[in-house]
């Protein structure tokens, strides 16, 4: 199945809005925003209920359709379940946002850049220079490398499509509600369920960027001594450790000002530097896969 799912993601991207699950995750939880209540407490109770009904609405009803699509219909299972779990993880489309960023860079067209950098991150990119646009990509591509695919893969390998697709809706409503300032009390749940979530696959990543390391000849040993040095500067408690490992293995030092520097490299990010994070976060994710279907293989045997 996923075979499928990432020969799928690889050949056609995203799926049309219509039909993607996670369009009606932010639909529904766009839906649900509107009628929060005021207050802290009954919108900290409200997060909790955005988190329920969303498991309800998604996860419950893919749940029973699987079980019956498996007694009644193994080739329709097959098929519905491989879509279903591309829809969970986007390499294609990681990728390609990157691109479309590394490319304006490339031919010095830094507004450009700019503008198109807000697709990846949230911060204010009007006045990032080229090396801190650099730097931008990079980060969003070490942390989506455990977001887009390891975490949702990790997940499916324990709890099957469920799993995933209940990693996917906890990791939007995150993205959408999960941040400080008026969203602080709403988002709490989400947030805190989201960070646990990703405990053990951010870790993972990190270490699957130190072996991408090593493979590729880009620095594992100075990858695994970042990682273990700054992960945990970020004020996220997962993101600093794909992030450090990247920057570890590339060589530079990777900044968002006022918040945190990640790695004492003394190369500063550069169009290249996006390239070659891109080239260790897909050999991450090759070798991601193939510990999945070496764990299946193992499953059978026994």
């Amino acid at each position: 199945m996923l075979s499928v799912a990432l020969a799928l993601d690889l050949a056609f991207g995203e799926p049309p809005a219509a039909l993607h699950p996670v369009v009606w995750m932010g639909k529904l939880a766009t839906w649900l925003e509107r009628l929060a209540p005021r207050g802290n407490v009954p919108r900290l109770a409200y997060g909790a209920l955005m988190v329920i009904l969303g498991m309800a609405a998604f996860v419950l009803p893919v749940q029973l359709l699987i079980v019956y699509l498996r007694d009644t219909s193994p080739v329709a299972y097959f098929l519905f379940g491989s879509f279903l779990l591309k829809t969970t993880f986007s390499v294609k489309g990681l990728f390609h946002a990157a691109e479309e960023v590394r490319l304006p860079l490339v031919e010095g067209r830094l507004e450009k850049a700019r503008s198109r950098l807000r697709g990846l991150v949230s911060r204010d990119t009007t006045s990032l220079s080229e090396s801190q646009i650099s730097a931008s990509v990079v980060e969003s591509v070490a942390e989506n490398s455990s977001d887009s695919f390891v975490a949702p893969l990790f997940f499916y390998a324990l709890f099957g499509l469920p799993g995933a697709l209940a990693y996917r809706l906890l990791n939007t409503l995150d993205a959408m509600i999960g941040y400080h300032g008026p969203y602080e009390h709403l988002g709490k749940v989400a947030a805190r369920l989201d960070d646990c979530m990703n405990f053990i696959p951010a870790r993972l990543t990190g270490l699957l960027l130190v072996a991408a390391g090593v493979l590729l000849g880009k620095g594992g040993g100075s990858a695994w001594r970042t990682m273990c040095r700054f992960h945990g500067v970020t004020e996220s408690p997962n993101a600093g450790w794909p992030m450090s490992a990247m920057a570890g293995a590339l060589g530079v030092q990777l900044e968002k000002v006022g918040h945190y520097r990640l790695g004492d490299g003394a190369e500063s990010p550069a169009p290249l530097t996006i390239a070659q994070a891109e080239n260790l976060a897909r050999v991450a994710m090759f070798l991601a896969a193939v510990g999945h279907v070496a764990l299946v293989l193992l499953r059978h045997a026994n």
